[in-house]
């Protein structure tokens, strides 16, 4: 594995962030010429993906590829999308699950199972130019790394799918650390499968919401580190809660293999959901989550469902869409 390279100056990590691409804004006429699926880049042997990020000032959104760690990168407008940084070992990483982007452009990769019993990283943070600013271990030994969101004080969260936990990621005077943030053991059950997963920051800065896809359950996660409870749901159904994103008060839950899409309306402090409708979609596609590029839903299209996946491999924008 290749040490980390820290920039150790706001302004050295400014200048890495407007080095990146740069797109225009977005205009009425770009949206609208913009493509309906956008292609990935695969293996010879087939390729199965799981997240995406999005960077909202510079137009670019990154994919993670589970089958080799490969990072995947994109813009809006352009229908196809690069392949950004390698996999299958490239900086420990032979897997890579969740993605998300600070305001400076950074990269948060989950490992998933990278590090079980393995000693290689669960989780990695790049500059916008690709440089590897830091590959982490983080406390505990049963750790799946499964998706991370940008907290209130710039930090990144990350969830654990095996045990009802969230991890913290920042860098300090020290450098980049990772730490156990919040274990709600005596509060959420542990169950067979995978617990929590997509999480996103509430409208009024908080909370985060967490799903718990085995129990199609919706979590509280207050950023004050007071008590996690339960997000009231209703009679929602949603198990195979995967990815979240949060546009507005509307929260979008990704329900993977019950191929359905729901969307709910979120209080402003994550207390409750009600549900707004529940759609099908596309029974040829297992989607994983989805982010919002520029008013453009990205949904990741994982191809969990084949054995041996095999291409077209796409970013769709309607879930629905056949």
């Amino acid at each position: 594995m290749k040490p980390a390279a820290f920039l150790t100056h706001a302004t050295a990590i400014a200048a890495a962030a407007m080095a990146t691409v740069t797109v225009a804004p977005a205009t009425a006429s770009h949206r609208d010429a913009r493509p309906a699926t956008y292609l990935l880049t695969g293996d010879a042997g087939g390729s199965k993906f799981e997240g995406i990020g999005a960077d909202q000032r510079r137009g670019v959104f990154y994919v993670s590829e589970v089958t080799g760690g490969e990072i995947h990168r994109g813009v809006s407008g352009t229908a196809q999308t690069e392949e950004w940084l390698a996999g299958d070992g490239e900086d420990g990483r032979f897997t890579a699950r969740g993605i998300t982007v600070d305001k400076l452009g950074r990269v948060y990769v989950a490992g998933g199972p990278n590090g079980l019993g393995t000693g290689r990283p669960d989780l990695w943070v790049y500059s916008p130019d690709g440089t590897l600013l830091a590959a982490l271990r983080v406390p505990g030994s049963d750790v799946f790394l499964n998706d991370v969101a940008i907290g209130p004080d710039g930090a990144a969260y990350f969830t654990n799918s095996n045990d009802p936990q969230v991890f913290r990621v920042a860098a300090g005077s020290a450098g980049w650390q990772a730490g156990l943030w919040s274990d709600a053991s005596g509060t959420i059950e542990r169950g067979a499968g995978f617990n929590l997963g997509g999480i996103v920051l509430t409208a009024d800065h908080s909370a985060f919401v967490v799903a718990q896809g085995n129990a199609g359950r919706l979590w509280r996660f207050p950023t004050d580190g007071g008590a996690v409870t339960e997000v009231t749901t209703g009679d929602a159904d949603l198990v195979n809660a995967d990815g979240l994103v949060r546009r507005g008060s509307e929260l979008t839950v990704v329900r993977n293999f019950s191929r359905k899409v729901a969307t709910l309306r979120l209080t402003a402090d994550g207390r409750v959901a009600r549900e707004l409708r529940q759609v099908a979609s596309d029974p040829t596609r297992v989607l994983t989550t989805v982010k919002v590029l520029r008013g453009q839903f990205l949904y990741v299209d994982s191809k969990f469902d084949e054995t041996v996946a095999s291409a077209p491999y796409e970013i769709v924008t309607d879930p629905v869409a056949r």
